[in-house]
């Protein structure tokens, strides 16, 4: 404590420099002389001072430590007794103006030494974009989601304080405080370091792009806006409490260092009020808005972000000295814990009510199926907030044990396949309805078997799932292929006519084209499926005709126009088979 030491030599120095005893003075008139000395050089320095519009701290050490010193002096005329009313007024007063300087100059090095560290130059992750999974939505009719942010900022309070004033300076605000403390200003000090340090934390909110918005102001922001400001204010959040927060409770224990714990806190919590209720108020405009079903990852993210921070606040915030700033975080944290059920319960709604009077063309996988199993899949990356928040919300789906989550998952793919069933029925062609109940529960299935979506979904549901699909392709078998193969057919063991012959062949051709043309348009996507029904119809179809051609093409042989009934090869059909379910309708004619 240098300047401290300083401080106490320069008042020897005052002892040294008083008058010698005046031999024809009384003691008392001795005594009166030399107060009226004392008082009169600590006027000349205070006054001198005060003069100087220049700040003291600016000449260094030894000037900034003598008029502590000076300061001092007043203090102990101030507190010495059998001094006269008059010495104590002008002590008093002298006190005041000196006072009045310090917290001057305490204002201007806490002005003048503000650091403040730009988010960028952290050694954390603080990008806003390009951190999450690339997707938007605005329906459920879209197939793409947007997940999680992936950039996890793993910052601790212990290895984030940084230094909010430059170093230099804090020695001096501290030395300041104390003579202003033990001078009995303590107030006037804490109230400026509050009004300084307060307007240096709005600064700090500007840096993290933290605007100041009205809840009326959030809730009118188009999504697209909004989804940005609190990818930002998650990250601004975790930076603001683990960094600023924490380093501005270290800068204001180390100045106020002289004060008690109780008096720090009250500082500390006013310096901070108002920047932690501005972040907690965008959150509860959030909260409060219209669960879209959009909204919920954004939301979990903001949920995941205040509960990990709660020890954070807690262990800054003591509930005696500011049971308010703890209360507010803890009920937004609520709020948007019971916004995530809301949507939730939203989503399940919002598929069991999806309705359409338009058949997807093709009966490819429906965007409606992409949605909700892309969603599901995004759900599952939050399963360790989601479980304990649906713990009371589970549903009957089964016997089986499940988690929260499970039961929830397996509702809303249930309602899915409900909802695609009805869909199924706006083809008037049997055959496509089950092309396209085929593809849609294959996606699911993939969806599940191919993700961390399985630790979800059980062996049951999977095993289970696999044979609907495969029921589906063969009910597209037997309603696409019998009336094509009817033409195949023997005719009770006996020989048919040429003119019979002629008549299958011409309708068989007619019959094959008519799928050819409708079955080309129809898509399967999964190239895996596609190929299986091509060897399973090519099996079908190929063995069926090869056999009648083999036993009757010859019969025909030397019948005018004959190519004109037997028009296809077994190689031609083969060939042809490869063009099925690709989305991209073709013609024989």
């Amino acid at each position: 404590m240098a300047k401290v030491a300083s401080v106490e030599k320069d008042a020897d120095h005052f002892t040294d420099e008083m008058p010698t005893k005046f031999s024809n003075l009384s003691i008392e008139e001795e005594e009166i002389m030399n107060k009226e000395w004392r008082l009169g050089v600590m006027e000349e320095k205070i006054l001198a001072q005060d003069v100087d519009e220049s700040m003291i701290w600016s000449y260094g050490v030894k000037k900034s430590s003598e008029y502590l010193c000076v300061v001092d002096e007043v203090r102990k005329f101030t507190e010495s007794s059998g001094s006269s009313n008059e010495f104590l007024d002008r002590a008093h007063c002298l006190l005041q103006m000196a006072m009045a300087r310090l917290e001057e100059e305490f204002i201007y090095l806490l002005v003048h030494n503000e650091q403040l560290v730009e988010p960028g130059l952290m050694s954390f992750p603080s990008s806003e974009e390009g951190s999450v999974d690339e997707y938007s939505c605005s329906s459920l009719e879209e197939e793409q989601i947007e997940g999680r942010i992936r950039s996890e900022s793993s910052i601790h309070a212990e290895d984030f304080v940084i230094n909010l004033v430059d170093p230099g300076a804090v020695f001096d605000l501290k030395c300041i405080a104390g003579m202003m403390l033990i001078c009995n200003y303590d107030m006037e000090c804490c109230r400026a370091y509050v009004n300084i340090r307060k307007q240096a934390l709005d600064e700090c909110l500007s840096a993290l792009c933290m605007e100041k918005w009205s809840i009326e102001e959030i809730l009118q922001m188009h999504w697209r806006v909004l989804n940005k400001k609190i990818k930002r204010w998650n990250q601004a959040m975790k930076v603001f409490v683990r960094v600023y927060l924490t380093s501005e409770r270290h800068l204001c224990n180390v100045v106020l260092g002289d004060y008690s714990t109780s008096v720090r806190e009250r500082c500390f919590v006013e310096i901070s009020k108002v920047s932690i209720l501005r972040l907690l108020n965008f959150a509860e405009a959030i909260a409060i808005g219209t669960p879209k079903l959009e909204k919920i990852f954004r939301i979990l993210d903001m949920y995941e972000c205040l509960t990990d921070l709660l020890p954070d606040v807690e262990s800054m915030f003591p509930e005696e000295s500011c049971s308010s700033i703890l209360t507010e975080c803890h009920d937004v944290v609520s709020r948007l814990g019971e916004t995530i059920r809301v949507i939730f319960k939203e989503f399940k709604n919002a598929i069991r009510n999806n309705r359409s009077k338009n058949a997807l063309v093709g009966g490819g996988v429906h965007p409606i199926t992409k949605y909700v199993m892309n969603y599901i899949k995004t759900l599952g990356d939050y399963s360790s907030t989601l479980e304990p928040l649906l713990d009371n919300q589970k549903e009957q789906t089964g016997s089986f044990h499940v988690t929260p989550l499970s039961h929830h998952l397996l509702s809303i793919v249930s309602i899915l396949e409900s909802n695609l069933n009805t869909r199924s029925m706006l083809y008037k062609d049997a055959a496509l309805q089950n092309i396209f109940l085929m593809n849609n529960i294959y996606y699911m299935f993939q969806k599940v078997k191919d993700s961390e979506l399985r630790t979800f979904f059980n062996d049951n549901w999977i095993k289970e799932t696999k044979r609907k699909f495969r029921n589906y392709e063969m009910r597209y078998e037997r309603a696409s292929w019998p009336s094509v193969l009817s033409f195949l057919k023997d005719e009770g063991g006996s020989t048919p006519s040429n003119s019979v012959l002629k008549d299958k062949f011409k309708h068989f051709n007619l019959a094959f084209e008519e799928v050819y043309r409708n079955q080309t348009a129809w898509l399967v996507p999964a190239v895996e499926l596609r190929e299986d029904l091509r060897i399973s119809v090519s099996h079908i179809l190929l063995q069926a005709y090869r056999t009648f051609i083999g036993r009757y093409s010859s019969q025909l042989d030397g019948v005018r126009h004959r190519n004109k009934y037997i028009k296809y090869s077994a190689d031609d059909l083969a060939a042809y088979i490869l063009d099925l379910f690709e989305g991209s309708p073709k013609s024989l004619h």
